[in-house]
């Protein structure tokens, strides 16, 4: 009988023990990190002011109010990333959606400055124009007397209404905190802080 035990009995124990210990030692993936890029542009207006299509959005913000805020504050604080800040790890990713109506960018620039926009720039009192934004020339192709747009890099950092962006750090960001930015809107900021 001790030996039918023995046999078989403790053998299966064992291996129902092992199948259903949980595995603490397999690391995951760490979970995606959030940013929103929020806007509350008025459509009629933005439409009227800069063109067809500038804003898809139903927010409440007539542009003249827009422009008001940003001559007042240097910002227009419903233009904005949430949150401001975010910690990650290298090999982390995260996602930036713009739940706003215009299109914004989410540039890397070495230190903040102005954008695109020379008005928006002005009052904002952005220092400079960051050069991963654009060189500083008029865009021949913009009938609202836009700069040029930097390397192709910036087109894929461009985010109309809805869209998605994806992105990972990786250990050179690691040490430094890594800045974002919209190079339409100047005082739309983001710092992302990486750890090892």
């Amino acid at each position: 009988m001790y030996r039918y035990v023995l046999r078989w009995v403790l053998p299966l124990s064992v291996a129902f023990t092992v199948l259903v210990t949980p595995t603490y030692a397999m690391p995951s993936a760490p979970p995606d990190l959030n940013i929103q890029i929020h806007d509350q542009c008025d459509a009629p207006t933005f439409n009227g002011a800069v063109g067809p299509g500038t804003c898809v959005g139903n927010g409440q913000v007539t542009f003249i109010k827009f422009l008001d805020e940003v001559t007042q504050f240097h910002a227009a604080p419903q233009w904005h990333f949430a949150p401001l800040q975010r910690q990650m790890t290298v090999g982390q990713t995260f996602v930036v959606n713009n739940a706003g109506g215009e299109a914004h960018t989410f540039t890397e620039v070495d230190q903040f400055g102005g954008g695109i926009v020379p008005l928006l720039n002005t009052l904002s009192n952005a220092n400079g124009i960051a050069p991963e934004c654009s060189d500083g020339t008029v865009d021949p192709n913009n009938p609202n007397g836009f700069l040029r747009l930097a390397a192709p890099a910036i087109a894929s950092t461009v985010l109309p209404g809805g869209t998605p962006f994806r992105d990972t750090e990786g250990a050179n960001d690691v040490g430094h905190p890594v800045l974002y930015q919209c190079c339409i809107h100047p005082w739309m900021h983001e710092v992302i802080t990486v750890k090892a």
